[in-house]
């Protein structure tokens, strides 16, 4: 297997250049100004067909490969993606419409570079199960074959990576379909990772709902790959049942997070604003609503509205800003809508809530609502932008009902200076992920998915490795 020379685009509009078709195509928008990005193709089920049948034909010389062989591929792919880490960064600030600084456009790429590292550096062996005098028993993870991977739109080179990375990994070949909102970013990442990949091994088709629906159902994909809404998630599982494929789905999530009554309000407030906001709150795992005990409840407001105040919000590419926009106007009207909804059932708007409609963008400012029952609709449908519903409660047992209510669970975190307290409110909350004294700190090497309807399988570290895998046991 040869690949081609990793080149270097000096500017986000040199790679739009070889991304963009030569006619036609369908006009993406910048969120935070309306002007024109780019032009994304527009793929149908035919052009997925085809990318489908180059895949599974490029899929026995990829898996015949070696572990160590595989790893080498992503480590020239990281290599590249650092090479071209600014036109990748610009060019995902104006689609996806998150600032270049803070954890957003440049963080997602480097985080990009770093899931593929890191992913070449797991270590996989067949795992002996029994080896005495009855005989020996090994288990092995062989390729599935061919894997279809959508994306969502919050962080879509990243979580693209997180999708492709392990597969490839485990000698599978890919077919992407990115989010229809933001497929100039996964098609200018997957560009780059082609420079220095074999052949055929990374397809990405940009197309509508039919094209994801029939990559859902189609009987040579062997495992899907999803992250975005539980709604969809569920639509998958019934595409999927007639090849009985493979699903890892990170799907939706309503984080719930608890400040107990021994924390620092001032020392927790800045890890609390970014657990909520990071990606101006556009994260399946962010912290989406907050319960905190009565005796720190206004001080614990207090701090997170200083914190909010200090964040500038505005176009991605000032240097200055840590805040975009909403990505589309579909989700901030849910954000509008629910905010409105508080404030007129009597919750308290503490900063943010007044938007300012003349404005060019899906702007909507930070927003921290207290006071708020926690049946409100702000507090039980996930918001997913820019708006952090504070619950106040009583007891911990009160605060524990109250996380574990829905019947979502991918993460959650606990807050306090007793760590040991800490882990015991966190063993009783039902969640994929639990953190204490910080929210959303997803890391490469450590396990990720969510309970209930937030998805199930695994992904990241040697545990999602062996989720893109196919058990085999080898007995004798």
């Amino acid at each position: 297997m040869t690949t081609e020379a990793t080149t270097s685009f000096a500017t986000y509009e040199d790679l739009l250049a070889v991304i963009e078709p030569a006619a036609g195509g369908r006009e993406i928008l910048d969120p935070a100004t309306g002007q024109v990005v780019g032009r994304a193709p527009e793929h149908t089920v035919e052009d997925l067909e085809a990318a489908i049948n180059a895949a599974r034909a490029a899929q026995p010389g990829w898996g015949a490969l070696s572990h160590a062989e595989r790893s080498g591929f992503l480590l020239r792919a990281a290599d590249a993606v650092e090479a071209n880490a600014e036109a990748l960064a610009v060019l995902l600030s104006r689609e996806q419409g998150k600032p270049l600084n803070g954890p957003n456009a440049r963080f997602e790429v480097g985080g990009c570079a770093a899931w593929l590292r890191a992913t070449a550096s797991f270590e996989l062996e067949p795992e002996v199960l029994v080896d005495d005098e009855g005989g020996r028993a090994e288990l092995h993870h062989r390729p599935i074959g061919v894997v279809g991977a959508i994306g969502p739109w919050n962080w879509p080179m990243m979580i693209a990576v997180w999708q492709l990375a392990p597969s490839l990994r485990m000698g599978n070949t890919v077919v992407m379909k990115p989010s229809e909102y933001t497929p100039l970013s996964v098609l200018a990442l997957a560009h780059v990772l082609n420079g220095v990949l074999p052949g055929n091994v990374l397809q990405v088709v940009s197309g509508g709902r039919d094209v994801g629906a029939r990559l859902a159902e189609h009987p040579v994909i062997g495992k899907v790959m999803f992250t975005g809404s539980t709604a969809t998630g569920k639509a998958i599982i019934r595409s999927s049942a007639d090849t009985v494929k493979r699903l890892t789905l990170e799907l939706g999530g309503n984080d719930a997070g608890i400040v107990l009554p021994d924390a620092d309000p001032a020392a927790i407030a800045e890890g609390l604003f970014w657990g909520a906001f990071i990606n101006t709150g556009q994260t399946c795992a962010a912290l989406k609503r907050l319960y905190v005990h009565e005796d720190i409840y206004e001080e614990t407001v207090a701090a997170l509205a200083e914190v909010a105040k200090k964040m500038p919000m505005g176009h991605g590419l000032d240097e200055n800003n840590v805040l975009g926009p909403l990505q589309n106007r579909a989700q901030y009207d849910i954000v509008a809508n629910l905010v409105d909804a508080a404030r007129d059932s009597g919750a308290r708007i503490v900063t943010g809530g007044n938007p300012d409609e003349s404005r060019p963008g899906h702007f909507y400012p930070t927003t921290l609502v207290a006071d708020i029952d926690n049946d409100n609709p702000l507090v039980a449908q996930e918001q997913f932008g820019p708006a952090l519903p504070i619950i106040r409660y009583s007891t911990i047992e009160e605060a524990v009902e109250k996380a574990n209510a829905l019947d979502v669970g991918l993460g959650a975190s606990v807050w306090s200076s007793d760590t040991a307290a800490a882990r015991e409110v966190a063993s009783r909350i039902q969640a994929g992920t639990v953190w204490i004294n910080k929210h959303g700190n997803v890391d490469p090497r450590v396990p990720f998915g969510g309970a209930k309807t937030s998805g199930y399988g695994l992904e990241f570290g040697v545990e999602g490795l062996k989720h893109l895998g196919q058990p085999q046991v080898i007995s004798y």
